[in-house]
């Protein structure tokens, strides 16, 4: 399936990216357009407002598509966690990952040519996370 969302990715898009090919659609195939522009034809809208997948009573598109699809590992869990931290606004820091989460992906937007290599790039810090994440049991 295509999924479109806006370029420039960041923090949450480039998770959601990564979980949607981890543990969704490994065939995933990624368009990214300007804000304002018309979505392509038959390609599933994420991270944009409105879209199903997208950010829901507070939660950023990450954990928005780990609860629509029932996934149940901790370790995905709590990434969720460190997304959210790193994407929306908090009263108060818990995850203590989710800062460096974050500069790690505007990093990673900075020194990529386009957005399919910071998907490519930010897919391996995933990976990494949830392997260390899923050695610690999916705990805080």
């Amino acid at each position: 399936m295509t999924y479109v969302t806006w370029e420039n990715v960041g923090v949450d898009r480039i998770g959601s990216a990564w979980l949607i090919r981890r543990f969704v659609d490994p065939k995933a195939r990624f368009v990214f357009i300007p804000r304002g522009a018309p979505l392509p034809r038959g390609a599933e809208p994420f991270d944009l407002p409105g879209a199903r997948l997208s950010h829901h009573r507070g939660h950023c598109t990450f954990h928005t598509i780990v609860r629509l699809h029932g996934m149940k590992d901790p370790a995905l869990h709590r990434m969720a966690r460190i997304v959210d931290e790193a994407d929306t606004i908090q009263d108060v820091s818990l995850e203590p990952a989710a800062a460096g989460l974050d500069a790690i992906c505007r990093g990673i937007r900075m020194t990529s040519r386009n957005d399919r290599e910071a998907l490519a790039r930010g897919g391996i810090v995933y990976e990494a996370l949830f392997a260390l994440l899923k050695s610690e049991g999916g705990r805080e």
